[in-house]
Order: structure tokens, then C-alpha cells, then sequence
């Protein structure tokens, strides 16, 4: 489902994207939309996941005594 919003841009920068667009005869939206889905997805890997870390948290809790021995 999408859902229409209003932004502004840069003129320069929307100037580029609109070139980018027209060179790989994409519509703006598709462009944009993949710009968006970039950042979300570089923001989130720059946070563990939670089942990832739930995980880690269970490993410790359960094998932190050998953790510690094979450290050392």
C-alpha cells in the first residue's frame, strides 16, 4: 500500500535524481523509494537485532563461566 506525502528538496539534488530517473527510464517515486529503503536499511544495521542480541544475552548468562576460562 502507499501513502502520498509532500517534501522539499534541494533543488540541485532533486535536479540529480530527476537526471538519474531519466537515464534509467524510472519513474521519480521508484528512485526515491529506493533511496528511502537504503537509509532504513543502513540505519538498522547499525543496531543488533533483538533476537540476535535475546541470544547473545541467553549464551552468556548460560556459558559465561567457560567464556571467561577460554579467554583466557
Amino acid at each position: 500500500m502507499r501513502e502520498k506525502f509532500a517534501t522539499q528538496v534541494d533543488k540541485d539534488l532533486l535536479a540529480e535524481i530527476r537526471k538519474i530517473a531519466k537515464d534509467e527510464g524510472r519513474q521519480l517515486q521508484s528512485i526515491i523509494e529506493d533511496a528511502l529503503r537504503a537509509h532504513v536499511e543502513e540505519r538498522s544495521k547499525a543496531k543488533p537485532r533483538r533476537h540476535v542480541m535475546d541470544a547473545y544475552r541467553s549464551s552468556v548468562s548460560r556459558y559465561g563461566g567457560l567464556y571467561e576460562k577460554l579467554a583466557k
